[in-house]
């Protein structure tokens, strides 16, 4: 267990396949190491529970959130009393009998095993980029959420939630900064081409405009014939600095020293949002 007097964040970046039972065991492993050295959270990545080779096969495992896979988590949070981000869930839509549609569901799981807080992704991925060879509509068979969520109070600091893509909108980091965000999460599974180009970036920037910690599980590898992940699980402070990087190569972890001393210091010396102007004054160019 770590001497320290500030709660430790593990971020953990896995390769999920469409095999659940050995993406919950490797999930279980890094979660069982998290609490070994002393974790109070641990972060799994969008996808945690399995990343499919179609549509077809992404619905076809699906679960809502009574079923098997998430009541297995809530166990395994109440049995090492240990707060889990479970980053992105393939839940069935609540009209799951007539449209076969999901929710891309990011689930705030306690130390007793409760669930706490569900954030469903908001902004789906439909891009193409032909010369990068990405193609990806998640639309497909993808509900967008119909709203943010109030950051969750937590061990290591109120938390804001997203997924993947939502990286993109800052709009979305500042709203959840207002509403009293410490720390943002964006479990994500970016694609290797998007990644090494906007990954790190992104997340710095968020990081600096909200002055908050950013703490970003990740996908890594090749999880079938037809996909890959960048990887590069990160941890980012206030200030913008990069405390922990999982790499490209394979699944792993990085502890993350919480200090809220940080994100109070940083608003105090540079006071961003008290110099934030109203929303009229955002809206006050003519319109062409």
């Amino acid at each position: 267990m770590s001497g320290s007097l500030r709660p430790l964040a593990a971020v953990c970046q896995v390769t999920a396949t469409p095999d659940k039972e050995a993406n919950f065991s490797a999930c279980k492993q890094l979660v069982e190491e998290a609490k070994q050295r002393g974790a109070s959270m641990v972060f799994l990545p969008e996808g945690f529970d399995y990343i499919g080779s179609s549509r077809e096969e992404t619905l076809a495992l699906s679960e809502s959130l009574a079923g098997d896979t998430i009541s297995r988590y809530t166990q395994l949070a109440r049995k090492l009393e240990l707060w889990l981000s479970l980053g992105g869930f393939h839940e069935r839509g609540h009209d799951w009998e007539a449209d076969r549609r999901i929710y891309n569901s990011h689930v705030i799981i306690n130390d007793r095993g409760d669930i706490v807080s569900v954030y469903r992704k908001s902004h789906l991925f439909d891009v193409e980029l032909p010369e990068k060879g990405v193609s990806l509509k998640e639309s497909a068979f993808t509900i967008p959420g119909p709203s943010l969520v109030a950051p969750v109070q937590t061990p290591i600091g109120k938390v804001g939630l997203g997924i993947c893509y939502d990286l993109r909108f800052p709009e979305l980091s500042v709203a959840l900064q207002r509403h009293g965000a410490e720390i943002l999460t964006y479990p994500s599974a970016f694609t290797v081409a998007t990644g090494a180009a906007h990954w790190e970036v992104l997340l710095r920037a968020r990081a600096i405009e909200t002055q908050c910690f950013v703490l970003a599980a990740a996908q890594v590898g090749r999880h079938h014939e037809k996909r890959s992940s960048y990887g590069h699980a990160l941890a980012v402070d206030p200030w913008g600095e990069v405390l922990g990087d999982c790499g490209r190569e394979k699944p792993g972890l990085v502890l993350v020293e919480v200090d809220l001393g940080k994100v109070r210091s940083t608003r105090r010396n540079m006071p961003v949002q008290q110099h934030r102007r109203d929303d009229a004054f955002y809206r006050s160019l003519p319109q062409t």
